[in-house]
């Protein structure tokens, strides 16, 4: 029974630990068994993760991330999924940006609205959860992910998502809506764009 209380007593300051690690960090940081390996061995650790996701202190945002939730007037959330996929593509060191279909939308290229929350990534797919929203990270080739959070990039997007039989008409809406620069970005990333996206996009960028 002393054992017992002992490793309880333990388990339960190394969950408060973690969760003042967790207060001190900002909003989004990615929680994970590695970077609390000075607080404790590892096996403890998971243990004290879960015991946390369990109780609702942490989010499990996939296997073997956690972060902290934010407290709003509301109670309780998961932390902007903005802010937390940028904090993922720094931690997993990869490329990770909205799907074409949002893009699409928001360029006014299409009247739907995306049913699901997909993110493209230079990884593997993963399903992620903030709290009740699930967010699908698809792998994609590198094409799609060129001009990452630029609007040459958002424009590529778009474009794929719609495809070749749109790209005529997509081309004619969307090149008067851009800069100079985006432009400029666009005829840059011509040479990655497969064959459909990239003849007739320079067709219209030599009378631009």
């Amino acid at each position: 029974m002393d054992e017992f209380l002992t490793k309880s007593g333990a388990m339960k300051s190394l969950a408060k630990r973690i969760m003042e690690y967790a207060e001190a960090s900002p909003e989004a940081t990615p929680i994970c068994p590695n970077a609390l390996l000075h607080l404790g061995k590892r096996g403890a650790v998971n243990q004290a993760l879960s015991r946390l996701a369990r109780s609702g202190q942490l989010l499990r945002i996939c296997q073997g991330v956690y972060m902290r939730p934010i407290e709003t007037r509301f109670g309780r959330c998961a932390p902007s999924v903005g802010k937390s996929l940028r904090s993922l593509s720094e931690l997993w060191g990869e490329t990770i940006v909205p799907n074409g279909g949002g893009a699409a939308n928001w360029l006014g290229l299409t009247n739907q609205n995306p049913v699901r929350s997909v993110y493209l990534t230079s990884g593997r797919g993963r399903r992620l959860l903030f709290g009740k929203h699930p967010v699908e990270l698809r792998h994609a080739p590198r094409w799609q992910l060129v001009a990452p959070h630029r609007m040459a990039g958002v424009v590529i997007r778009a474009l794929a998502w719609l495809g070749p039989h749109e790209i005529e008409d997509s081309l004619d809406t969307v090149l008067p809506m851009l800069t100079r620069e985006d432009l400029d970005e666009l005829a840059t990333a011509r040479a990655v764009m497969p064959r459909w996206m990239a003849e007739p996009l320079s067709t219209r960028l030599a009378h631009a």
